[in-house]
């Protein structure tokens, strides 16, 4: 591959991508199973939570461990999905400048930085996410104080011919309609941040950059490709929502059926075990897009294909990502 290092338009890129993704089929899926693993786990474990809680019957005094439960889950989330973009990143670095790679050795290779990585995520995300979190905490506050208790793990509490307060329901309705504008500016804020940023993980890695310096590299490499960026989002976006719809029409048709009802801790289990696998098959593949994007931006912002051409002749200091341990 390294002999197409060339500026490339967005179908090339997509082209690209989805020609490295089925040629390393098992190479990317295996190294986003090891992540996806690790997500899967952290949702059990949220889960037995959950049952000893005593789901859906979870008492008012124990609703606060709920919600932090769950917070905690999603930060992990964030965090190990973020990481195996990372593993991603260096395996595509590998296959792309044409030298071998290996599930482990991708795997191995963050592991020295992984405090690095860790934080430069936690960096990215909240700076773009943290107004929308914010307006969430408003917006479950005010609806824990004018609803039920329990609405939140057991919806059925809501039929409840005591729960049928219509101030409680106008209240509710009103803080939502005033918080919804709000929480739509900081979605497009939260979006447009992270498409700045949408590099920075893939310079980290490649370049072995601190947070600031990826920060920044990100910003002025991702400067005039953000919406080729958004398009490669998006796509990946509606093939993971697809698939998810699949996976999770039995716990659709379930909700459907069961209206009111809280869905057993079971299904809830088996829908864990449907977005493992959704998330092996679609994650590698926005790992794999943002790593060929960041090399486009290299040639074209820095001429990189003329540097990696002068280094392969011994023009001059020859500069090679680390070596990937073998199986």
């Amino acid at each position: 591959m390294i002999s197409q290092l060339r500026p490339l338009s967005l179908g090339e890129i997509l082209d690209r991508t989805a020609a490295l993704y089925r040629t390393h089929f098992l190479l990317f899926a295996g190294i986003a199973a090891v992540f996806s693993g690790a997500m899967l786990l952290t949702q059990m474990l949220h889960l037995a939570v959950l049952e000893l809680l005593g789901y859906p019957h979870i008492a008012p005094r124990l609703e606060w461990a709920y919600g932090v439960s769950a917070v905690l889950q999603i930060f992990v989330v964030l965090l190990v999905a973020g990481l195996a973009i990372a593993a991603n990143n260096r395996a595509v670095a590998w296959v792309y400048l044409g030298q071998a790679a290996t599930i482990r050795g991708a795997v191995a290779s963050i592991a020295p930085r992984l405090t690095r990585y860790i934080w430069l995520m936690t960096v990215t995300v909240f700076r773009a996410w943290a107004p929308l979190a914010v307006l969430y905490v408003a917006l479950f506050a005010i609806l824990f104080s004018v609803l039920p208790h329990g609405w939140l793990s057991d919806p059925s509490v809501l039929q409840h011919p005591h729960a049928r307060n219509p101030a409680a329901l106008v209240a509710a309705v009103l803080g939502v309609l005033v918080l919804a504008p709000l929480l739509l500016l900081a979605v497009i804020y939260g979006a447009w941040m992270s498409l700045r940023y949408a590099l920075a993980t893939p310079a980290c890695v490649v370049e072995d950059a601190r947070t600031s310096v990826a920060i920044k590299r990100s910003i002025a490499l991702s400067e005039g490709s953000r919406g080729r960026i958004f398009v490669l989002a998006l796509l990946v976006l509606a093939v993971q929502m697809l698939l998810g719809i699949l996976m999770g029409l039995p716990f659709l048709l379930f909700t459907v059926k069961h209206a009111g009802h809280a869905i057993p801790i079971g299904m809830l289990a088996l829908q864990q075990l449907g977005n493992f696998i959704t998330n092996t098959l679609i994650g590698p593949i926005y790992g794999i897009g943002l790593t060929l994007f960041y090399y486009d931006q290299r040639i074209r912002k820095e001429g990189f294909d003329i540097e990696w051409m002068m280094q392969a002749a011994g023009l001059t200091a020859e500069t090679t990502l680390p070596v990937p341990e073998q199986m």
